[in-house]
């Protein structure tokens, strides 16, 4: 698997078959990411839980304005809550720090999740920071977009 949005200090990309002695400590990170994905084997159970009972990730370097916790909020008032909220094993949140704050300004009390505990901390570290970033590396179609948005 080519990691594609994480270049070398040459510039080129870098594969994660790579040896570990040419990989940064941040790109070891996300190599142990991408491993993880590929071995996981555990089915997956929703699960709903209290908000006040969820700890969001100290380090979470996600940010969230107003206008886009609006927004998502809009989201699943008009959709429902569709995308689970992913927990550690100790109820903290690995994904969903928006979704969270979104389903508290509507008022819901309890959210859909999935608990992911049997990640190391260095796989939970690498999966924050890739949940977050492989959306921002897509495109759009626009011809596509804008038949989508017509009425």
């Amino acid at each position: 698997m080519i990691l594609w949005w994480l270049k070398g200090t040459s510039g080129e990309c870098l594969n994660a078959g790579n040896s570990k002695a040419r990989l940064s400590p941040s790109h070891r990170i996300f190599e142990s990411a991408f491993r993880f994905a590929n071995n996981m084997t555990k089915s997956l159970k929703i699960t709903y839980c209290p908000v006040g009972e969820l700890t969001p990730y100290m380090r979470n370097a996600r940010t969230h304005s107003e206008e886009q916790i609006d927004q998502v909020a809009a989201s699943i008032k008009e959709f429902g809550f569709t995308n689970p909220i992913l927990l550690d094993g100790g109820n903290s949140i690995i994904a969903g720090h928006g979704r969270l704050l979104a389903a508290k300004k509507i008022g819901l009390r309890q959210v859909p999740t999935i608990t992911l505990d049997h990640m190391t901390e260095a796989q939970k570290r690498a999966y924050i920071i890739a949940d977050n970033k492989l959306a921002l590396n897509a495109g759009w179609d626009d011809e596509l977009r804008a038949m989508l948005t017509a009425r």
